[in-house]
């Protein structure tokens, strides 16, 4: 491969992948770093596998309830939680060879490994495995993602205390699942997992669920948890996490203990932005680490632009992927101003 290129893109989440086949489409020559798979936490940790299984969820809800539609099921509804993984590896396996097949349809080249920023229009990949390479562009757009936050203090033994990074990916179920986190990524596993027969219990310490959205969403979404034997604790803390022999012990501030077999964490993310060579270029990260950026995409470094949720503008793969259409189109010298409105 060339070691010098119009563009380089670090990271192949929905941000990444979709600038790099944009700069292609528009002539430039592109190569995209990437330390994990193809699809960024979006296609291996985020929409796609928690879609895949919660698709699983509504259609054994719908045939439980089957009843209430007139429509007799006879004999009942089962599943199979290893056939249900089994199909969300083979959905995440097809896109990520789709992403594969689109880089190679219009010459992306791909470096496996991680990158780093080294100086102006510089990075260096290093492999897992291997000697470093570096390679060097014109522009840089930087599209390293977020990563779920975890709670400093508790434990680290991720087959107990998870995040959703690991949820989508259990071999087996819980019996009781504690939720810490009642926001949107909380409660759409604590929906899902209830209707796996999982004992679900959700903390959160704002008022209500879905806390910044509207408080009629909230009221409504509660009103449906209880109605499926969901609990909910608002307004109250988890003040400490102890594993115990069989999952773990939260001490709640209402002085409540809840005995629980695993933990899920869902109390938003943070950039991952940490070791990206930023110092090199003049780059400072804000107090929680995300990097500023205009409407055109651009850093305070000039020819190098940050997209996605690593910039902090909206942690949501579609804003990221129009994120990366803009900094592309300003990369190539057409100046494009970021301005199309997101709704919630």
């Amino acid at each position: 491969m060339n070691d010098h290129y119009n563009i380089i893109v670090i990271g192949s989440g929905p941000g990444g992948y979709i600038a790099a086949l944009k700069a292609a489409q528009m002539g430039a020559t592109v190569a995209v770093v990437e330390k994990h798979h193809l699809g960024g936490t979006c296609l291996n940790y985020g929409c796609i596998p928690s879609k895949a299984l919660l698709s699983s969820a509504e259609l054994l809800h719908h045939i439980e309830d089957a009843t209430k539609w007139g429509v007799s099921v006879n004999g009942g509804a089962t599943f199979d939680w290893k056939a249900i993984q089994k199909r969300k590896d083979k959905v995440i396996r097809q896109l990520r060879g789709g992403v594969g097949s689109l880089f190679k349809g219009r010459k992306v080249a791909l470096y496996e490994g991680t990158g780093r920023l080294a100086g102006t229009g510089t990075v260096i990949v290093t492999p897992e495995s291997g000697d470093a390479q570096t390679i060097t562009a014109d522009k840089i757009i930087l599209a390293v993602g977020s990563m779920p936050v975890r709670i400093p203090g508790w434990p680290t033994d991720a087959n107990v205390v998870c995040t959703s990074d690991e949820a989508v990916h259990w071999t087996d179920l819980p019996k009781r699942l504690l939720v810490v986190g009642g926001g949107v990524i909380g409660c759409e596993f604590a929906c899902m997992m209830q209707s796996y027969g999982v004992d679900v219990t959700i903390v959160e310490m704002m008022p209500k669920l879905l806390p910044g959205l509207d408080e009629d969403l909230a009221d409504a979404l509660e009103a449906t948890f209880r109605g499926r034997d969901i609990a909910i604790h608002t307004d109250v803390k988890v003040e400490d996490m102890q594993l115990v022999d069989d999952g773990a012990a939260a001490k709640l501030s209402t002085g409540e203990t809840l005995n629980v077999n695993r933990v899920l964490v869902s109390v938003g993310r943070a950039p991952n932005t940490q070791d990206l060579g930023l110092e090199t270029v003049g780059i400072e990260t804000t107090k929680r680490g995300f990097i500023p950026v205009d409407d055109h995409m651009q850093t305070s470094a000039a020819g190098i632009y940050c997209i996605g949720d690593a910039n902090g503008r909206c942690l949501l793969a579609h804003a990221a992927s129009a994120h990366g259409v803009c900094a592309v189109e300003n990369a190539l010298g057409h100046a494009k101003s970021f301005d199309a409105p997101i709704p919630s």
